[in-house]
């Protein structure tokens, strides 16, 4: 099954093919262009801990950071490392694992269907055993220790921690030394039949690329799978929170925070929505255009390390501001002021539709890049939406929307601080 997924106000379009495996393949062709990228994703990640198939009696849980760990045996198979392989074709390639989704990618200027072919295969081919697992083990358990020692990635964990009881979000992506103890082969090998069957995966490609030259390698390469109609659960969350702070101490130049507002998780459009209207307000209250940003400024309590972010999924559903700050707790209470005064007395309108116009402008701008063009389709898809409803949104959003989500939606007393500095706070 092909179809055309156009957006018509641009002309932007895309294909979407249904393959007889059972696999979803989204190609963007972009004629003119040197390059092109290829995405094999799966929707597993980290959160994916507790899980039953249609043929399962009960549901199995496994141990933190396993979807990171399968991800890292996947390149190793048995006759070779992937990444020789990759080397004959001169595609470079790389993998990640988020909480919500896995994927395998590689990009060219040539040698594409060899390369592509590589990707298939590969990721359709594990090999586990005792001894590669008891082997990265050691690996994975150096990389945890590393993380644990930054700052950047001990603050934002912290908050998590603050804002979640029970959710696996709040636990790194490569799980803890204890958790991947726990991982043997067998466990991997459920993993993977579960979650790498095709029909929860998507291949997302864009550039200078052809569909029917995809679907040749693709009908070649494809094993036909059964969908398994995987469910997935994750425990009830309240909108309250764990504590409202925490801090650490540890050598760093500044104090490091991230405030993090807990809200309502949703899905599909409905989510998409919420994150475009979470990201504008946010950005009308603290970007470098707003009174906020230029009085905290001259105050000395930010820098340009200050930031923000919607940070949302299956479950979970938060606005994170981040950064250095001589005094996070006062820059806390001055951000909380302004989210209340906003409540209030209003957003600025023009500022709105200054932002509004400026993000529709920027969306249309990286149908021109390719990474980004083959990134979106990933994300979009594994959010069961069209990369075309975000420009949908934004072309239809009127700002009482965005007033009226702010009053029910960010509320200070749903947020916590997370704080990582040298010595311990005199608040």
């Amino acid at each position: 099954m092909r179809e055309i997924v156009k957006d018509a106000q641009t002309g932007a379009e895309y294909i979407k093919i249904k393959h007889k495996s059972g696999l979803t393949i989204l190609v963007w062709e972009m004629a003119g262009f040197s390059s092109s990228m290829a995405l094999f994703g799966t929707k597993y990640g980290s959160i994916n801990t507790s899980f039953k198939t249609k043929n399962d009696s009960e549901y199995t849980i496994v141990p933190e950071g396993i979807a990171h760990f399968l991800e890292h045996k996947l390149f190793e198979n048995e006759d070779c490392d992937v990444f020789e392989l990759y080397a004959k074709t001169g595609a470079n390639a790389n993998a990640f694992t988020s909480f919500d989704k896995t994927a395998y990618l590689f990009t060219c200027t040539g040698n594409f269907k060899e390369s592509l072919k590589i990707l298939l295969d590969f990721v359709q081919a594990p090999y586990f055993t005792k001894e590669n697992v008891d082997k990265e083990q050691g690996i994975i358990g150096q990389e945890i220790q590393m993380t644990n020692d930054n700052p950047n990635w001990k603050v934002f964990f912290n908050l998590l921690e603050c804002l979640y009881f029970e959710h696996p979000v709040k636990i790194d992506i490569a799980g803890t030394k204890e958790s991947i103890a726990k991982i043997d082969s067998d466990l991997l090998y459920k993993c993977y039949n579960t979650f790498y069957n095709l029909n929860n995966m998507v291949l997302c490609i864009a550039g200078n690329v052809n569909a029917d030259e995809i679907l040749e390698v693709a009908d070649k390469s494809l094993k036909q799978n059964l969908d398994l109609e995987i469910e997935n659960v994750f425990p009830d969350e309240t909108l309250e929170i764990v504590k409202k702070s925490k801090e650490h101490i540890q050598a760093v130049g500044l104090p490091m925070f991230s405030f993090g507002y807990k809200m309502q998780p949703l899905s599909g459009i409905e989510n998409l929505k919420a994150e475009t209207i979470t990201n504008i307000i946010a950005d009308i209250l603290t970007d470098s255009a707003s009174p906020f940003y230029k009085t905290m400024s001259d105050k000395g309590l930010i820098n340009s390390s200050f930031d923000c972010e919607v940070f949302n999924g299956d479950g979970f559903f938060s606005l994170i501001f981040s950064g250095e700050s001589i005094d996070p707790y006062a820059l806390y209470a001055e951000l909380n002021k302004t989210i209340e005064n906003a409540k209030i007395n209003g957003l600025d309108k023009e500022h709105f539709e200054n932002l509004r116009r400026e993000n529709y402008g920027s969306s249309i701008k990286q149908f021109n890049n390719v990474n980004a063009v083959a990134e979106m389709l990933l994300n979009d898809y594994f959010a069961e939406v069209s990369c075309f409803d975000y420009l949908e949104i934004l072309r239809t959003l009127k700002f009482e929307e965005v007033q009226e989500f702010l009053t029910n939606n960010i509320i200070p007393e749903r947020s916590a601080v997370s704080i990582v500095a040298s010595k311990q706070s005199d608040r």
